[in-house]
C-alpha cells in the first residue's frame, strides 16, 4: 500500500442507522446466510456421497455450490455482525482481503457458468460427441481455468486498489468492500485506474453473459427442429438458468461497467448477486432435478439409518 496513506481503518455506513431496522436486517440476512450454506453444502455432500451422479454437469455443478458458499461467506456475516455493533469498522488491509475474495470468488463463479453453459450446449447440441469432448480430464482444466480466471481477475482488481494512497474520509456508503466504493476515498487521480477496473471487471461480466446467452440460444434453436417434448424439456432447462445468470450478471454489469460513481440503490443492487443468486442456485440448478432430488433422499435414508443402529 502507498506509502502517503494515513487511513487506517474504514467505516461503513451500512443500511440503515436505525437499531431496529439493523436488527431485522441481522435476522433476515442470518436466515439467508444459514439456507445458502446449508443448501449449496447439501448438494456439494450428495454430490461427492452418490456414485449416481458423476456426469459432468454435477462435476461443475458441485463446484458452483462451493463457491456460492465462499462468495456469500466474504460479505454475509461481517454485515450480520455489523447490523448487531453501533460501530462498522474494518481495517484497510481488511478491506483490501476482502476485495481480494469477493472478486476471486465472484470471478470464479462468473467462468464456472460459462463453463456449465458450454457443458449444455455440448450435452444438447453435440450428443454423440459429449464424452468423448467433457472427458474427466478436460472437466478438470476447466475447472482449474475458472478459479485461474478468477485468481488473476481478483489479482488485477487487489493491485489497482493497493497502490493507491487513502488520507481521508473513511466512511463508504455500503455495507462491504468493493472497489468503487473505496476508490472514492482516494486522494489521487484515479480516472486511469477507474477506466483500468471497468476494462477487468465490467467486461469480463459483459462479455461472459454475452457468451451465455449466445449458448442458450444455440441451445434452443437445436432443440426448435426436434420433438415438442424436446423442445419444452430444452426451453424450461434454460429459462431457469438464464433468470439466475441474469440475476447475478445484470447488477454486476450495472455496477462496474460505469465510472467511479457510487449510487444509494448500489446496497440493494449488491444483494442480487452476493445473496440472493446463492441462495437460488439449489433451488434452480439442482432441487428441480430428479436425480439430485433422489440423491438427496437416498443421502437422508442412509444417515437416519445409520443413526438409527448405534
Amino acid at each position: 500500500m502507498a506509502d502517503t496513506s494515513n487511513v487506517t481503518e474504514i467505516l461503513f455506513l451500512g443500511f440503515s442507522q436505525n437499531q431496529n431496522v439493523q436488527k431485522v436486517i441481522s435476522a433476515l440476512f442470518l436466515l439467508m446466510y444459514t439456507a445458502i450454506v446449508l443448501g449449496n453444502g447439501l448438494i456439494v455432500v450428495t454430490i461427492v456421497a452418490s456414485k449416481g451422479l458423476t456426469s459432468p454437469m454435477y462435476f461443475f455443478l458441485s463446484y458452483l455450490s462451493l463457491v456460492e458458499i465462499c462468495y456469500c461467506s466474504v460479505t454475509a456475516p461481517k454485515l450480520i455482525f455489523d447490523t448487531l455493533t453501533r460501530r462498522k469498522v474494518i481495517s484497510l488491509k481488511g478491506c483490501i482481503t476482502q476485495i481480494f475474495f469477493l472478486h476471486f470468488f465472484g470471478g470464479t463463479e462468473i467462468f464456472l457458468l460459462t463453463v456449465m453453459a458450454y457443458d449444455r450446449y455440448v450435452a444438447i447440441c453435440k450428443p454423440l460427441h459429449y464424452r468423448a469432448i467433457m472427458h474427466p480430464r478436460a472437466c478438470g482444466l476447466l475447472v482449474a481455468a475458472a478459479w485461474g480466471g478468477g485468481l488473476l481477475h481478483s489479482l488485477g482488481q487487489t493491485f489497482l486498489i493497493f497502490q493507491l494512497p487513502f488520507c481521508g474520509p473513511n466512511v463508504i456508503d455500503h455495507y462491504f468492500c468493493d472497489v468503487h466504493p473505496v476508490l472514492k476515498l482516494a486522494c489521487s487521480d484515479t480516472v486511469l485506474i477507474s477506466l483500468l477496473i471497468i476494462l477487468n471487471g465490467g467486461s469480463i461480466s459483459v462479455l461472459s453473459f454475452a457468451v451465455l446467452l449466445a449458448s442458450y440460444a444455440v441451445i434452443l434453436r437445436s432443440r426448435s427442429s426436434r420433438t415438442a417434448e424436446g423442445r419444452r424439456k430444452a426451453l424450461s432447462t434454460c429459462a431457469s438458468h438464464l433468470a439466475v445468470v441474469a440475476l447475478f450478471f445484470i447488477p454486476c454489469s450495472f455496477v462496474y461497467m460505469r465510472p467511479c460513481v457510487t449510487l444509494p440503490a448500489d446496497k440493494t443492487v449488491a444483494v442480487f448477486y452476493t445473496v440472493l443468486t446463492p441462495l437460488l442456485n439449489p433451488v434452480i440448478y439442482s432441487f428441480r432435478n430428479a436425480e439430485v432430488k433422489s440423491a438427496v433422499w437416498r443421502l437422508m435414508r442412509r444417515r437416519a439409518i445409520g443413526e438409527g443402529s448405534r
